[in-house]
């Protein structure tokens, strides 16, 4: 298929144009793409993903607006067309077309997708985007991370349902004659060839300990009899996919050698063959969702997304955190106090971050002033809550010169007995002080960090009543990111990083509810996979950045872009 060309010239007499100007605010995203869009994405912008011969494509300028509008308003693949075929906004914003230009059917969207999705720059319309916003001056060097539940597109399958459905689907995966072979391992009057939960009296416990214990065995003798086998890339993953739904949620007695379902949940469970990757979470611990969480960073100044990425529901917020700051985030530097020499003392080298330490100590050299103050200007600062507040993220930070206003939690107090920041850790001597004035030895431990075992100095300690219960004494964990949780948790009691904090940080949830308004390709997602729902994320952020740079009075002139606000 070959690239197509979008019109540039419009009838006057059937133009969208003169019925829309005057109708359509400027601001708004069908404005700012009607005036912008052959400059934002021209044609020429997707022609690596078609060929010289073919027929001619869907013009890609007009399906990237499309594409555009429908993440906007929430819509399927097949309202979006019908939203492009009947709805002047539509056309207008696709540069004025004709208000009897041709539609297409919903399938050019899935296939320009998947299109994008093989190409190497799969998310180029989010890329050019943010490229204009920071053209225009409206990206500063401010992040607000924060992340937000994507409820999946499928069905939560119960353990019969899943453990069914992987049989069913690794049975679809073989050749007929491995079929004829496996299928002769089967026990079950079963042919596992509809979809849905087998007949059973499941208010008869005898009953649904008999469908577990068989639908155990059914599937335990496909995953041995293909065990140590070479296979095909798809029957390989069918096969790992049933070996892991029975593994996470079957346990066998010890006694009758039944296989039942076991009273826990997984770890990384399995919640659907149809999405595998998509897992349980919990936004909070009382609240718990299903599918995958989409995180981003925001300028919170401009409110311009700058980052998006997507995660399994069960992943931590700060897992993600420096993919979303890859662009900002400097190579490391050594901070001036490693050993490089080996003589067991810290090296001054060129200063702390790139030499920023020199420049700062020397108050009285005008220059070296000026250069401070730029620096500070240039300087990345990133705002996040306490899911933000992991030792490895604020070392890194720290090692790349970030001003960090993530917060930390503070140490819990268990059973109102006494916190961990009631103990004085001394890193220096590797020692750690009780409230009772006791001091042991810090013992390290593998992973970095370490133990500080009081033992038996708590037994004639007046105050263990208000340490511990444990009979073997108090014992304190030091993290391998000790001093850093310790410096985050001294800056954020001042009252100045809690006032810039409390005015910068929230705005991060004003930009979540734009990207969350619609339910369906919003909260919602439309599509299956990690990879998928994190293009659709992007392309919503990218939605959600153009109707902020319309506000902003965003436009193309002679020298660049610029917009109202700068």
């Amino acid at each position: 298929m070959t690239l197509g060309r979008t019109p540039s010239q419009a009838d006057l007499l059937r133009s969208t144009v003169n019925f829309c100007e005057g109708r359509v605010a400027p601001d708004s995203i069908y404005g700012v793409l009607h005036r912008e869009c052959f400059d934002l994405f021209p044609d020429e912008m997707f022609s690596d993903l078609f060929t010289d011969v073919g027929r001619r494509s869907v013009p890609p300028m007009i399906v990237a607006v499309v594409m555009v509008l429908q993440r906007f308003e929430g819509l399927s693949d097949r309202e979006a067309v019908e939203r492009f075929a009947f709805d002047a906004r539509w056309k207008y914003a696709a540069g004025g077309l004709d208000f009897d230009y041709p539609g297409f059917v919903h399938t050019v969207l899935v296939d320009m997708r998947a299109r994008l999705a093989r190409s190497e720059r799969p998310d180029r319309i989010f890329e050019t985007v943010l490229g204009v916003a920071k053209r225009a001056g409206l990206v500063g060097r401010n992040r607000v991370l924060d992340s937000t539940p994507l409820y999946d597109a499928v069905a939560t399958m119960d353990t019969v349902t899943l453990i069914r459905s992987a049989i069913r689907g690794l049975l679809k995966a073989v050749d007929a004659d491995m079929e004829a072979q496996l299928r002769g391992l089967l026990a079950r009057d079963d042919d596992y060839t509809a979809a849905g939960k087998p007949g059973c009296d499941y208010d008869d416990p005898t009953a649904r300990e008999a469908l577990v214990d068989a639908l155990a065995r059914d599937a335990m003798a496909l995953v041995e009899a293909l065990d140590g086998r070479e296979l095909a890339a798809e029957l390989d993953k069918a096969a790992q996919l049933l070996a892991a739904v029975v593994g996470q949620d079957l346990d066998q007695d010890a006694k009758d050698g039944l296989f039942r379902i076991a009273r826990r949940v997984a770890k990384d469970r399995v919640i659907s063959t149809v999405d595998p990757q998509a897992r349980h979470g919990h936004k909070t611990s009382a609240r718990g969702f299903d599918g995958y969480k989409g995180h981003l960073a925001a300028d919170p100044n401009s409110e311009i997304v700058t980052a998006t990425t997507v995660t399994a529901a069960n992943s931590g917020d700060a897992d993600p955190a420096e993919d979303l700051l890859a662009e900002d985030l400097p190579e490391p530097v050594p901070d001036g106090n490693d050993d490089t020499d080996g003589d067991g003392r810290g090296d001054s080298g060129g200063g702390q971050c790139g030499g920023l330490a020199s420049v700062v100590n020397d108050p009285d050299d005008a220059a070296a002033d000026a250069d401070t103050e730029s620096v500070a200007a240039q300087q990345l600062a990133v705002y996040g809550d306490a899911a933000y507040g992991a030792g490895s993220l604020l070392a890194r930070l720290e090692n790349a010169g970030a001003r960090i206003m993530t917060k930390v939690q503070p140490p819990p107090a268990l059973g109102g007995r006494f916190a961990k920041d009631r103990f004085t850790i001394d890193l220096a001597a590797d020692t750690v002080t009780c409230p009772g004035q006791v001091s042991v030895a810090i013992r390290p431990v593998k992973n970095g960090g370490g133990v500080a075992a009081f033992g038996t100095a708590c037994a004639g300690c007046p105050l263990v009543a208000q340490c511990t219960t444990s009979p073997a004494g108090r014992t304190i964990t030091i993290s391998a990111y000790e001093p850093q949780l310790a410096r985050a948790r001294a800056a954020q009691a001042d009252p100045a990083w809690q006032a810039d904090y409390s005015a910068t940080r929230p705005k991060v949830e004003r930009k979540i509810g734009h990207l969350m308004r619609r339910h369906h390709g919003g909260r919602r997602a439309r599509v299956r996979g990690t990879a998928k729902v994190a293009a659709d994320f992007s392309l919503l952020a990218a939605a959600v950045n153009l109707a902020r740079l319309g506000m902003l009075g965003l436009r193309h002139t002679g020298r660049g872009w610029a917009a109202a606000a700068t």
